[in-house]
């Protein structure tokens, strides 16, 4: 397990509260993808620029090297019934254990006690209580007939879009990135889902490097810090990976480090030695990066607009400021920019 000593500071939980107008929060994806606003911030002197996305190939020079996290959104939103009572049961899977075995989100839960079994899609997919762990969760054993549990919840699942988030997605494939491989995330990791094929092609033969790395974004993404001082919050543990070849990538750049998403930036840092050298490694990371750490291996960020007082915002700060930071987003505000997962960009560099 990846954890970060930082120094506690006097930070509150308040001091990351701004008011965003619900006309604001974006409802739809941009189309096309890299059509959507972009902010360019000079963390050095709160400068800002306004651009549109596909411009970001004006702020990349070759030698950079742009780190995606290829994690990809599985359908992890499941509407069944107990099978004893025939009750409405809805389950999101947070994280798999392993042999079909998941950590899930039961609503209710109370209904669900170990032994409970609950069937989705006519009997497509079936699943037992197995038990209750910390945080009320419930593991599920999922049995089914067919290859793969992923490709049973392609025809069962819905995605599992942020609460904010009210109108149904229409295509699915808009809540995941073009470059997305590997299933197990409850949440896309969405500053990528600004860029297309053709973009990443225009970036690629600009003498930029594209390197994956991988975190599956859980449903912890969005919950919300309720202690007052920051330093006391307990960030939910992620499964992270990053191969020998993308080390070896960054390792060798001459050019900056460019996280994309604060997913990809949180890997960058956990697996980043003292050294600003990155380690090949497969594990959990709890990172919580907020202002007062310093950064030992990225350089910029490319990153959406993040809820009011979460840990995203204040990773964010850290890049800054917490004062420019939130200057910066009143003057998104007045500007218009669309915000949270389906909203427009920010490029900190």
């Amino acid at each position: 397990m990846i954890k970060n000593t930082l120094t506690e500071t006097s930070l509150s939980t308040k001091d990351f509260f701004y008011h965003l107008p619900e006309s604001q929060i974006a409802q739809t994806p941009a189309e096309p993808r890299d059509s959507s606003k972009l902010l360019v911030l000079h963390k050095d002197s709160g400068k800002t620029e306004h651009r549109v996305f596909r411009d970001i190939l004006d702020y990349l020079n070759e030698g950079d090297v742009l780190v995606v996290n290829d994690s990809k959104v599985i359908p992890a939103r499941l509407y069944g019934i107990k099978e004893s009572t025939g009750i409405d049961i809805e389950v999101v899977l947070l994280r798999s254990r392993g042999l079909d075995v998941w950590e899930t989100l039961v609503r209710p839960g109370r209904r669900c006690k170990p032994g409970t079994v609950i069937v989705f899609g006519d009997g497509l997919l079936r699943a037992e209580v197995l038990e209750t762990v910390e945080g009320g969760n419930r593991l599920l054993k999922f049995t089914y007939e067919g290859d793969n549990l992923f490709s049973i919840l392609d025809r069962v699942g819905h995605m599992p879009l942020p609460p904010y988030i009210t109108e149904k997605l229409k295509d699915k494939s808009r809540y995941q990135t073009v470059y997305a491989r590997e299933e197990g995330s409850a949440a896309a990791p969405t500053a990528g889902l600004h860029f297309t094929e053709e973009l990443l092609d225009r970036i690629r033969a600009k003498g930029v490097r594209i390197a994956p790395v991988m975190l599956h974004v859980g449903l912890g993404t969005f919950r919300p810090v309720k202690e007052d001082k920051i330093a006391d919050h307990e960030m939910h543990s992620e499964f992270i990976s990053v191969s020998k070849e993308t080390a070896d990538i960054v390792n060798n750049r001459t050019g900056r480090l460019i996280a994309v998403g604060t997913t990809s930036c949180r890997v960058l840092e956990s697996a980043a030695d003292e050294n600003g050298i990155l380690h090949p490694v497969t594990d959990d990371t709890q990172i919580f990066i907020y202002p007062g750490y310093r950064f030992k291996i990225t350089d910029a960020l490319i990153t959406n607009f993040h809820l009011p007082e979460s840990t995203l915002l204040m990773l964010v700060s850290a890049l800054t400021d917490r004062e420019t930071m939130l200057r910066t987003y009143e003057e998104a505000i007045e500007k218009g920019y669309r915000f949270f997962s389906f909203g427009d960009a920010m490029l900190i560099q």
